[in-house]
């Protein structure tokens, strides 16, 4: 049995580029562009180093993903980075990322993505219906539990769009270029809207952010404060605009099902990232045109910097029948592009426990491929924990501790660049990364001094986040000596 095989089912290549493109720039587009003006500026105080943080954040996305491009048309496998780990670094590495991906990562994700699209319906309906319907209301072992419709819309979500992913590869592919194209969309409604019909002032790009609220921005990373250094505000600026990219590197989940991909591959990897920093820096041009940065720093959590900017769009009346329009249609959108978000993290999630099961290395029915040619055991798995996040309330709090351990993966994955080059010289290479061994080096360099930073200004949020990941541990061990004990030799040894 192959990696791609199992009981005369195989996964069917049928994305093309399009539909590649779509999920990369779907899991990336969601609220974070929308979000992260606020706290950014908070951060550095002034446009223009809010501006750099977003382009530097997004060529450091840009030399991961011009090496991950190499690696996915070489290896073009379904769990991508779990693949590149297994064969570089072995069966230990790969199957603590897949346990984080598995268990904390994806499934927050769509939690949080599911409970975005649910905030955003009881902000469209007005008057917090939604967040007053409570069901369940208790405290077990001192921890409070709150079940409302908030959190009953976004399991819905999550179970809708777990059932649509258990179609074909290639209906997923059309409903995230549909999703996609929303959340383009959006972006340009706001940037483009905000030139057209907003009378603003570049002068603002000359000020700073002078005694703005930064509601719940740390003090240490607050411009302006007392105890603020600019390398801990521009770390912290960074990691935002990083968390506003993340899913650059989505494709490598389900390369095994992308049509021709020693060339789509690369073309989607690349230039989904290439259009994505055109957008986002576009966007927040608009933004600062709009709004001075004092303003922008002020916006409440419970609000966002987008809507704003729409909400002063001709003449700032919210009682005019187009700017309500305005708002709705913006309010409407970033719903879609939660769901956008939520399918393209359900497609492209669901491949590494399948990737996983295929090596042994978790429960064998996950490796299972249904009629329709995807793994929908698996499907199912990651949305009962992605279900069980949701009505927990705890998915802000598991992805905040994850991230330090998610960009450990991230280094690792992108040295084996220099494993694979060495061990296999003469390997098909249907692209060859652009500014090897360069690039990749800045990346790993870029992407320790975050991690020490990290280390230092989190540290909480950093141990608690390697924890979790060592918790996978005993289950390693359990599944591996359990094939041996089965005489079975899985991939990776």
């Amino acid at each position: 049995m192959t990696p791609e095989t199992n009981e005369g089912y195989k996964l069917v290549r049928g994305l093309g580029l399009i539909a590649a493109v779509s999920v990369i720039i779907g899991n990336v587009i969601g609220t974070g562009v929308f979000l992260k003006a606020r706290v950014m500026t908070c951060n550095v105080g002034s446009p223009s180093w809010v501006l750099i943080a977003w382009i530097a954040a997004g060529l450091l996305s840009l030399a991961g993903a011009l090496t991950y491009a190499e690696l996915t048309a070489m290896k073009p496998q379904a769990g991508g980075e779990y693949i590149f780990l297994r064969d570089a670094y072995g069966r230990l590495s790969s199957f603590l990322f897949g346990w984080m991906q598995m268990f904390i990562a994806k499934p927050g994700s769509q939690a949080a993505a599911g409970m975005a699209f649910a905030i955003g319906l009881n902000d469209f309906i007005g008057g917090g219906r939604l967040a007053q319907a409570v069901f369940v209301k208790t405290s077990i072992l001192g921890l409070s539990i709150e079940i409302s419709m908030i959190q009953v819309v976004a399991v819905m979500m999550i179970v809708i769009f777990t059932t649509l992913n258990a179609a074909t590869v290639a209906i997923s592919g059309q409903i995230a270029t549909i999703l996609t194209g929303v959340k383009i969309a959006l972006i340009l409604f706001v940037g483009v809207g905000a030139f057209i019909w907003v009378t603003g002032d570049f002068s603002h790009f000359s000020l700073i952010n002078d005694a703005g609220t930064c509601e719940k921005v740390a003090e240490n990373a607050r411009f302006g404060s007392a105890s603020y250094s600019f390398a801990a505000g521009f770390g912290a600026a960074m990691l935002g605009a990083l968390w506003g990219y993340d899913g650059w590197n989505n494709l490598t989940f389900v390369a095994g099902e992308v049509k021709d991909p020693g060339r789509n591959i690369p073309l989607a990897i690349i230039g989904s990232t290439v259009l994505i920093i055109l957008l986002y820096v576009f966007v927040h041009v608009g933004y600062f045109y709009v709004l001075d940065p004092t303003t922008i720093a002020s916006v409440p959590t419970s609000s966002s910097v987008a809507k704003v900017v729409v909400g002063s769009f001709f003449g700032g009346n919210l009682a005019t029948f187009a700017t309500g329009v305005g708002v709705a249609l913006f309010t409407v959108g970033l719903m879609l592009s939660s769901l956008g978000t939520l399918h393209t993290s359900i497609l492209s999630g669901s491949r590494v426990p399948y990737a996983m099961a295929q090596d042994g290395l978790m429960f064998r029915p996950l490796g299972k491929l249904s009629v329709t040619h995807v793994p929908v055991r698996a499907l199912v798995v990651q949305g009962i924990l992605a279900i069980i996040l949701a009505l927990s309330g705890s998915f802000d709090t598991l992805t905040d501790y994850v991230i330090f351990g998610s960009w450990i993966f991230y280094a690792l994955v992108t040295s084996t660049i220099f494993i694979f080059r060495k061990r296999y010289p003469d390997a098909d290479r249907p692209y060859r990364a652009w500014g090897y061994p360069v690039v990749p080096v800045v990346f790993l360099l870029v992407a320790g001094w975050l991690l020490i930073n990290t280390l230092v200004t989190t540290p909480w949020q950093s141990f608690t986040g390697l924890f979790l990941i060592i918790l996978g541990l005993p289950v390693y061990y359990y599944l591996t000596n359990k094939n041996r004990s089965d005489g079975e030799v899985p991939a990776g040894e």
